[in-house]
């Protein structure tokens, strides 16, 4: 298992790039994330939901995802609450506070999608969530060392030496730790290294003085990270420079943004600039197309938006020229209303919509996880992709579908064709349908961008990475040992 000192210390990536890795070598690998928060899901493909970065660790080891990898997933849909995931099927809503003392009954459901794992597989990599040092919080935990302790499994602490303080963060998590929790660290792992390795062989020295443990590698900033999906929000809270291409797209990052790996694609192409706008910066006035995404709170995120003054800055967009696309709860948005009857995103209420699209949505309780494919109505090109969204959208401009998808239509285009909107995520990993897509707004050369092979490639790189900077004979020894 590896467990992190915190967030964000690079835990995902480690998984699959050590799932493949270990495929590679022959053995059969299995990810697993007991408990994972995050609004970028997934569909597996035995039709539940999972985190995003276990469906791209199934990949990594190179076998169709399933709900046991990800028996527990929560996500945020206030400050304070959270929608619950038990083996990819929304089981309602709950506090934080009252989580925390419902999530001890959810251990043994835990372990039996791990046991169900295990029988199948010579290796599993579990991923943990946050820090096993968060010793403020109540309750048993299921998701670091209560779950390693429960399942007897040997655990690696990941540091992130980038954000810097990796030393006190380490021996600081192992000091915090119990007795018997403590026990079962089989050494440590430093991530995110940039420059001369050979600097930090003192600091190596003075952690394994301090805890006992054995480093098992310092593993150098992997560039080629971003290319792969993030796991949450914090890849677009800290966006990266647009660039310079010639066609421009803004998304504008929503307070509960969902499946934002949507668009990964778009920034693959060397002319497009796709940039997330931050709350507090005003949608970009010489954007060629405004994409709003995924939400997991679509009557919050609409507030959101207005509070932020985009709703203006979208009706200037089109009056301008400019295109719209919706995504899931964006297309939603676009619409003339939602109503929300039933409480299905945690009180009942409605909201008109940004009025750019002449639908109206309403939400309920039947949640829709599927695959899908099909074609793109007016490129004609294939697309493929899941949909993933509590809600029902129809009207007028439904008649002027955007997808058809095995016999049935989604999504809607407004009369002047420049607003469009569909429930499905994933589209634009479709090479074809993207080069056709960014050609209506500028004519554009193929880039040749093979995008899904892009992925493995990125996956393949990573296996090497860490094949040459992390100890993964030793590592294995660890696992055996169990």
């Amino acid at each position: 298992m590896l467990q992190g000192t915190g967030s964000d210390v690079g835990k995902s990536m480690l998984v699959a790039g050590l799932g493949r890795a270990y495929t590679r070598q022959g053995l059969a690998v299995r990810p697993f994330k007991p408990q994972n928060m995050s609004n970028n899901a997934a569909v597996a493909t035995d039709g539940g939901e999972i985190g995003r970065a276990q469906a791209l660790q199934a990949r990594a080891c190179r076998v169709p995802s399933r709900v046991d990898m990800n028996p527990v997933l929560l996500k945020p849909q206030t400050e304070t609450g959270a929608q619950i995931v038990i083996r990819g099927r929304v089981q309602g809503c709950a506090a934080a506070r009252d989580y925390q003392h419902r999530r001890a009954k959810l251990l043994p459901e835990v372990l039996a999608s791990f046991d169900r794992l295990g029988a199948e597989a010579d290796l599993i990599l579990i991923e943990g969530a946050g820090s096993p040092a968060e010793i403020n919080l109540p309750g048993v935990d299921i998701a670091n060392m209560g779950f390693a302790e429960a399942a007897e499994v040997p655990v690696l602490l990941v540091g992130d030496i980038d954000r810097g303080g990796v030393i006190a963060s380490i021996v600081g998590t192992v000091a915090l730790l119990g007795a018997g929790a403590r026990d079962r660290l089989g050494g440590y792992v430093i991530n995110k290294f940039r420059g001369d390795l050979r600097l930090f062989d003192d600091g190596l020295e003075a952690i394994t003085a301090r805890t006992g443990l054995p480093s098992l590698g310092v593993v150098p900033y992997f560039t080629e990270a971003r290319c792969l999906p993030a796991e949450d929000s914090v890849a677009v809270e800290k966006p990266e420079p647009a660039g310079g291409g010639a066609i421009r797209i803004a998304v504008p990052v929503l307070s509960r943004i969902a499946n934002f790996d949507d668009f990964d694609p778009l920034s693959a192409e060397p002319d497009v600039a796709l940039a997330f706008v931050p709350p507090g910066e005003p949608l970009p006035g010489d954007a060629d197309l405004v994409i709003l995404p995924g939400t997991k709170a679509t009557l919050t995120d609409l507030a959101f938006l207005r509070e932020e003054g985009w709703d203006i800055d979208l009706l200037a967009h089109h009056r301008r020229g400019g295109a719209v696309l919706g995504i899931c709860g964006g297309y939603q948005m676009l619409g003339k209303a939602v109503r929300d009857p039933g409480g299905v995103e945690g009180r009942e209420g409605a909201a008109a919509g940004l009025g750019l699209l002449d639908v109206e949505t309403t939400l309920t309780g039947e949640k829709t996880l599927s695959e899908v494919s099909g074609v793109e109505f007016v490129t004609g090109e294939p697309v493929a992709g899941y949909e993933m969204h509590m809600g029902r959208t129809g009207g007028p401009d439904s008649a002027r579908p955007m997808l058809r998808l095995a016999g049935v239509v989604d999504g809607a285009t407004s009369a002047d064709g420049r607003v469009r909107g569909c429930y499905v995520h994933g589209l634009f990993a479709a090479d074809r349908f993207r080069h056709a897509f960014l050609d209506r707004m500028r004519s554009r050369a193929v880039s040749g961008i093979r995008f899904e092979d892009r992925i493995e490639g990125v996956l393949d790189r990573l296996a090497d990475h860490l094949e040459a900077h992390l100890d993964l004979g030793r590592i294995l020894e660890l696992a055996r040992a169990r």
